[in-house]
């Protein structure tokens, strides 16, 4: 019986085998935050809501059914922070951090898994690479704790400042965007505050950066020697932040009800915090329902296209976006092939990103009309608003996931879930890919634009 259930799981594709290790994952999460034990009044929160919870975390999102400083107790909450860690790092990850610390051998049907969870394109150094990302991740994440705490100690006492550090950094640099401040606050009570600031930018960033990115930097510290990948990641990433930077605080800075009221330093921080984050993070500084409808319209752009791809961060990816740009300018130009930096990018890198904005904007589009007929309650943007932070996996919110029906919540879910696997990879693990095309058709004209 146990021989059969083995070939079975080892007939499974990569793909299809991370698709349900985080359903997996999601619904053992939901079994335990389903407990009384999870919850301060000693009642279960109910199985679909213990699920949208689960799978926020694990999807490292942040979109929540019930608040989660006021209503988890210390059970519930290191149950969420674990799922966090887990989706963050991906359980392929934390699986092979166990079997290095018993000694186990990693084989090649688990390097392949690992292969496709960190979006590497070959085997060789997947396992040193695993390692390394593991003692990066602790190594980060226990700074940004210390330093929190710093912050949070004076306030709260030491073992709950402590705590509210660890837990802070963590859903950070997972790009989380789960918070303990209560009453669906985030940290709007931090919006002048420097080192809180800075803090959870920082490990927001370099969540999103992705981990090859973050080593590729570490190893040959000097831009013209890093690879074509890392030069995209980098340079998108910057001119996302920095041009975000300047139309929020261009467009909220007479606001009264976000940057209006604030010092110039506190637009500052406000602006540039708002621009950081809305990349997959979820935290916010301000009040993003009082916010004008072009900033809301700009969130919405930021929120789809995310972080980079091997990283925390969710959304169809910067580089996938840079790709594309690059693109447009190459037909704008006549030429024939896609350059960056001296490098040529391949047709079928072209096509694969062609491929993830259209399923991206498929799976927005799908969950926008339908929540608009479930979701009465909502105006069309505040629909669109969710839709595409539940697939980017943000956490952003206007008008409140809480308020959502039943099956709002089990579409968000769904959302929630296709963004932080990849909608490319559970289309791969449904379809049968290993067909090949034995036959070419002759070429036709198709006239288009």
């Amino acid at each position: 019986m146990l021989g059969k259930y083995i070939q079975k799981k080892n007939r499974l594709s990569p793909a299809q085998f991370i698709v349900l290790g985080f359903a997996g994952i999601i619904l053992l999460g939901a079994l335990l935050l389903n407990l009384p034990i999870a919850s301060q009044d000693g009642k279960s929160v109910g199985f679909i809501n213990a699920l949208f919870t689960s799978t926020s975390a694990v999807c490292v999102t942040g979109l929540v059914a019930v608040d989660t400083g006021t209503y988890w107790t210390t059970f519930g909450k290191v149950i969420i922070i674990t799922l966090i860690q887990v989706g963050g790092l991906g359980f392929m990850s934390i699986a092979t951090l166990f079997a290095m610390l018993i000694g186990k051998k990693i084989y090649l049907h688990q390097r392949l898994l690992i292969q496709e969870a960190l979006n590497q394109y070959d085997l060789s150094g997947l396992v040193r690479l695993t390692r390394h990302i593991l003692i990066g991740t602790f190594i980060i994440e226990g700074i940004g704790a210390i330093i929190l705490s710093m912050v949070f100690i004076p306030e709260m006492g030491f073992l709950k400042g402590l705590g509210y550090g660890a837990f802070h950094s963590i859903s950070a640099f997972c790009n989380a965007g789960f918070d303990l401040m209560g009453n669906f606050s985030s940290l709007t009570s931090y919006t002048e505050n420097i080192v809180v600031n800075i803090v959870i930018m920082t490990l927001i960033i370099l969540g999103g950066l992705g981990f090859s990115v973050m080593f590729d930097i570490i190893k040959k510290k000097n831009f013209s020697k890093l690879s074509l990948h890392s030069k995209i990641v980098i340079v998108m990433s910057s001119f996302l932040i920095l041009s975000g930077f300047v139309l929020f605080f261009a467009m909220e800075y007479s606001n009264p009800k976000t940057l209006g009221n604030l010092s110039f330093k506190g637009k500052i921080l406000g602006a540039l915090f708002q621009s950081v984050t809305t990349r997959t993070a979820g935290f916010n500084t301000i009040d993003l329902a009082a916010m004008k409808d072009s900033s809301k319209f700009l969130t919405i752009i930021f929120m789809f296209i995310g972080g980079s791809p091997a990283s925390t961060a969710g959304g169809i990816k910067t580089s996938t976006i840079g790709v594309l740009i690059l693109a447009v300018i190459t037909f704008i130009r006549g030429k024939e092939d896609v350059e960056a930096f001296g490098r040529r990018i391949s047709y079928s890198v072209v096509n694969k990103s062609l491929g993830v904005i259209a399923i991206g904007l498929s799976v927005v589009i799908f969950m926008t009309i339908t929540l608009s007929l479930t979701e009465i309650k909502f105006n069309f943007l505040d629909t669109l608003f969710e839709s595409v932070s539940a697939f980017g996996t943000v956490g952003l919110s206007l008008a409140g996931s809480p308020n959502l029906s039943l099956i709002g919540k089990i579409l968000i879910a769904l959302s929630m879930f296709a963004g932080r696997v990849g909608a490319l990879t559970i289309l791969f693990a449904l379809s049968n890919r290993k067909q090949k095309n034995l036959i070419k058709y002759p070429e036709d004209k198709v006239i288009v634009g």
